[in-house]
């Protein structure tokens, strides 16, 4: 831990490894931009070569943690400036209540799933957090508030990396099929953005369309990712009794809600009012995309690629399923209410 060095001291301890996290998320900036590769998915496979950055007695070690947690927490704190009731006025209640559902209806097949295939709850809360809320983000948001095992950090990089994958096959396949059964605009959008994991690709899926589907597909896309506040609060409600259970009394208690997360509600709330202008909205946004961004080469600077590689068949199936279920859930609501 830093906190017991003066802060000139921890910037100085934190500088290598917070600028190797920094000059990855860069790297795979361009190779996504040059290349049209997911950027996350490409800071992800960046740090993991790096593994040896992150081992006990290097420089970069105490950096690379801090990238991995606190600027993580920043960056799913500033997601908040995106978020505004007013958002939500154009998609209709019912529409509103098909997408909280599909969230729901998503995790709670994970834990159902996940008992059925011999997964734990927490890796469950996990995949069907991502899958449902919003990819990497709600994976890494999740992840900070389950209970720490020898395994977190592996089914970490597993979801974020699988979720990724998915959400690019899907950003290529989900608009053919949308065309294919004859969706309006409005409904293709809710489709796209109601089932494709990662902003990014919602935002290409939709587009490739046309600019009416691209919009309507990001707004439902905010709604979901507004939806990672009360599940991460409703996770840390659950949680907290057996984690201060099983910890030792001289272990610090942890708050009932994270503080990102409070950033995260203040933001959206300030954002409602109309206090944040567009541009200053849009520079957040920028801010929260780098910065989970460098938390995501940090975390695969953290993890080793052997472990994993020890995750398994069982967990690659269970987090494909837990999409093919949001996607067919989506699907038959829209097949209702259109």
């Amino acid at each position: 831990m830093l906190v017991k060095y003066p802060i000139v001291t921890q910037l100085k301890i934190a500088f290598p490894g917070v600028s190797i996290s920094v000059l990855i998320a860069v790297a795979a900036q361009f190779l996504s931009e040059h290349y049209g590769a997911p950027a996350m998915l490409m800071a992800l496979l960046l740090g993991l070569a790096l593994n040896f950055l992150s081992e006990e007695g290097t420089q970069t070690a105490p950096g690379v943690a801090i990238a991995s947690k606190t600027i993580l927490r920043l960056g799913v704190a500033l997601l908040g400036a995106r978020i505004s009731v007013d958002m939500l006025s154009g998609l209709g209640g019912w529409m509103i209540i098909l997408i909280i559902s599909g969230v729901v209806a998503t995790i709670l097949f994970a834990l159902a799933a996940s008992r059925l295939f011999g997964r734990g709850w927490g890796f469950a809360l996990l995949t069907g957090g991502s899958v449902a809320i919003c990819g990497a983000s709600a994976a890494m948001a999740i992840a900070s508030v389950l209970p720490k095992t020898e395994r977190s950090e592996r089914d970490l990089i597993f979801t974020v990396l699988s979720v990724t994958v998915l959400s690019t096959v899907a950003m290529i396949l989900y608009p053919i099929l949308s065309q294919a059964l004859g969706f309006s605009s409005r409904a293709a959008g809710v489709f796209l953005g109601g089932t494709i994991h990662d902003v990014a690709q919602v935002v290409g899926a939709g587009f490739s369309i046309d600019n009416e589907t691209g919009e309507n597909a990001t707004l439902v896309k905010l709604v979901r990712v507004a939806m990672l506040a009360p599940v991460v609060l409703a996770i840390s409600i659950v949680v907290r009794p057996s984690e201060t259970s099983q910890a030792p009394d001289s272990q610090k208690r942890q708050p009932l809600l994270p503080r990102f997360l409070i950033g995260f509600l203040v933001l959206a709330g300030v954002n409602s009012v109309g206090f944040i202008p567009d541009s200053v909205g849009n520079y957040l946004a920028e801010i929260s995309r780098w910065a989970l961004l460098i938390s995501i080469a940090a975390v695969g600077i953290k993890t080793s690629l052997k472990k994993i590689l020890g995750v398994g068949p069982v967990a690659i199936a269970l987090i494909v399923l837990e999409t093919l279920f949001l996607g067919s859930f989506i699907l038959g609501g829209l097949q209702l209410l259109v």
